[in-house]
C-alpha cells in the first residue's frame, strides 16, 4: 500500500522488536486467578458471568479496533439498561466480550477525553488539554508529543483515525502530524451531519489535510470508510483504527432529516453560532433513532471486519467520549455530561478479543480512559517514552494473565470541579464548592453524602485528589 510505503524500514524493524516484546507479554509467568470484586451485577445478562482471565491462551499482536460514540451516555445501550433504545449489534458485541460496568472516561467534554486517550496522561499534563473542550485554533495535540498511534506505528503497526479528531485545527495541529498515517473526518468539535459545516461556519471534512466534498449523511461515510480499512488485505502488519463517531452528538439530526438539516445549515450560513448546539431541536425519540444508527453503523463495521477473516486477531473496543447530553438515558446516574458526577463520566466499555477472551463476561473493576492506552502499548509490544510518564495503568496482567487488577486512584479535574475514585469511594467537589463523600457500592446516584460521618476518609481523599492536582498545569486566567 503505497500510503504506508516511506515507513516500511523504519516499520519493519519496529515490527520485530514489538513482536519479541509482545510474546513477552503473553509468556510472562501466570498469577493467581482473580475473582472479580463483589458488587450488583449492574443490567447484567443472564448469560453474563463474572470475568475471569483465560491463562493458557496465545495470540499474535491484535489489530486494534477502538470505536468512540459521542456523548453517548452511560446507559444508553440496551446492555447497560436502556428501556427504549435497542442496541442490538453492540449488545452482540458485549456478549462476545467482556462488559465493564465501572468505566469512566478520562474527562466530562469531548477533547480533554481525547488528550487522556492519544497520551495515555491526564488532559491537565498538556496545554491543549486545559481546553474544555478545544473551540478554536489557539490549542491541540503537539505534534512532538508522543501519542498512542506514534508509539505503535513505531512498533509495526499501521495507524489511521476516521472520524472526529478534536485535538486542534490546521494547520499546526492534525492526525497525521502525530502518528497516523491517514486521516479521514473533521477536525471540530461538531458538524451539520449534511453539509459538513462546523461552528464557525466551516468546512469541516477532510482526507488528510485536504478538504474532501462528500454532502451525503456523515454517519454513513464514516461507516464506508471503516468498513473498507478493516477489509483491506494488510499482510503481516497489524494495524490501529481509531473510529470516532460524531453520532449521537448534536445537532439533533437523523439519517433523511433533510428539512432539519437544511435549516440548521442555513441559520450556520446566516452567522447564528449557535446553531449547532440545535437548543430548539431534538427530542428522545430523534435521540433514539441516532443511537440506534450508531449501533447499525457498528454492526456493518464488524461485518465488513468478519468478512475480511482478521476477526479473531483483531481486539475491538467500544466507549463514549464522555457522559450523556441533555436526551440521554442516564438513569440511575445523577449529572451528565461536563460535570464530574457520574452521569457526566462513567461511560460503556466493551471489548472483544476472540484469540485472547472469553465472552458473556462482566466485570465491576473500576477503569478509565488512560488506562486503555496503556493496555493496548503492553499488547502491542510497544513502550511509553519515558520523558511522557503514563497514568493509565495497563489491564493485560487482569485482562489475559488472571493478576489483581491494580488498586489505585482514578482522578478528574475540571474547571469549577474535582472527583477522585479510590475503591468504592467517591470524592466530589461541584460549583458549589462543597467537598462530597459518596459510596458508589450502594448510592450509585450520588444522594448520600457521607461527609460528616467519614471526615478522615474525605480528609484523606481531598489530599489525594490535591497532591495530584499539584502536579498538573494550572488553568489560564
Amino acid at each position: 500500500m503505497t500510503s504506508y510505503e516511506p515507513n516500511l524500514s523504519r516499520r519493519a524493524f519496529g515490527g520485530a522488536v514489538g513482536a519479541t516484546a509482545a510474546a513477552a507479554v503473553g509468556l510472562g509467568a501466570a498469577a493467581p486467578a482473580h475473582a472479580a470484586p463483589a458488587a450488583e451485577a449492574q443490567h447484567a445478562g443472564p448469560q453474563e458471568r463474572e470475568f475471569r482471565a483465560d491463562r493458557g491462551r496465545r495470540s499474535r499482536r491484535p489489530n486494534i479496533l477502538f470505536i468512540l460514540g459521542d456523548d453517548l451516555g452511560w446507559a444508553d445501550l440496551s446492555s447497560y439498561g436502556s428501556p427504549h433504545i435497542k442496541t442490538p449489534n453492540l449488545d452482540r458485541l458485549a456478549r462476545q466480550g467482556v462488559r465493564f460496568t465501572d468505566a469512566y472516561s478520562g474527562s466530562a467534554t469531548c477533547s480533554p477525553t481525547r488528550f487522556s486517550l492519544y497520551t495515555g496522561r491526564y488532559p491537565g499534563r498538556t496545554k491543549g488539554g486545559l481546553a474544555e473542550p478545544i473551540a478554536d485554533k489557539s490549542a491541540g495535540l503537539e505534534p512532538t508529543h508522543p501519542t498512542l498511534a506514534s508509539l505503535l506505528r513505531d512498533s509495526g503497526y499501521a495507524t489511521a483515525l476516521i472520524g472526529k479528531w478534536h485535538c486542534g485545527y490546521l494547520p499546526d495541529y492534525s492526525p497525521t502530524k502525530s502518528g497516523w498515517d491517514e486521516f479521514f473526518g473533521n477536525f471540530g468539535g461538531a458538524l451539520e451531519y449534511y453539509s459538513k459545516l462546523g461552528l464557525g461556519g466551516e468546512y469541516d471534512l477532510y482526507e488528510g489535510d485536504a478538504e474532501y466534498k462528500d454532502l451525503r449523511y456523515y454517519t454513513r461515510i464514516l461507516t464506508e470508510r471503516a468498513s473498507e480499512y478493516v477489509s483491506r488485505d494488510h499482510g503481516d502488519e497489524p494495524w490501529l483504527l481509531n473510529l470516532n463517531f460524531t453520532t449521537p452528538h448534536w445537532p439533533w439530526i437523523a439519517d433523511g432529516d433533510t428539512e432539519a438539516s437544511a435549516e440548521v445549515t442555513r441559520r450556520i450560513k446566516a452567522g447564528d453560532g449557535r446553531a449547532l448546539w440545535h437548543q430548539d431541536g431534538g427530542s428522545v425519540e430523534k435521540y433514539k433513532q441516532m443511537v440506534e444508527d450508531l449501533d447499525r453503523s457498528v454492526g456493518e463495521v464488524l461485518k465488513a471486519l468478519g468478512r475480511s477473516g482478521q476477526e479473531e486477531d483483531t481486539l475491538v473496543f467500544f466507549s463514549s467520549d464522555n457522559g450523556g447530553e441533555r436526551f440521554s438515558y442516564n438513569w440511575p446516574l445523577s449529572g451528565n455530561k461536563a460535570s464530574l458526577q457520574e452521569g457526566g463520566i462513567r461511560v460503556p466499555n466493551i471489548v472483544r478479543w476472540p484469540a485472547r477472551l472469553d465472552g458473556g463476561q462482566v466485570s465491576h473493576v473500576p477503569v478509565f480512559t488512560p488506562d486503555w492506552t496503556a493496555t493496548l502499548l503492553e499488547l502491542a509490544g510497544a513502550r511509553a517514552n519515558p520523558a511522557y510518564p503514563l497514568d493509565g495503568v495497563s489491564l493485560a496482567g487482569y485482562l489475559l494473565r488472571g493478576e489483581k487488577a491494580a488498586e489505585r486512584n482514578l482522578f478528574w479535574r475540571v474547571r469549577g470541579e474535582r472527583a477522585l475514585r479510590r475503591g468504592d469511594w467517591k470524592y466530589y467537589r461541584g460549583k458549589t464548592g462543597r467537598d462530597q463523600l459518596f459510596n458508589l457500592a450502594g448510592d450509585l446516584r450520588e444522594q448520600a453524602d457521607k461527609a460528616a460521618l467519614e471526615p478522615a476518609r474525605l480528609a484523606e481523599l481531598r489530599a489525594a485528589w490535591e497532591k495530584t492536582d499539584a502536579g498538573l498545569l494550572p488553568y489560564p486566567g
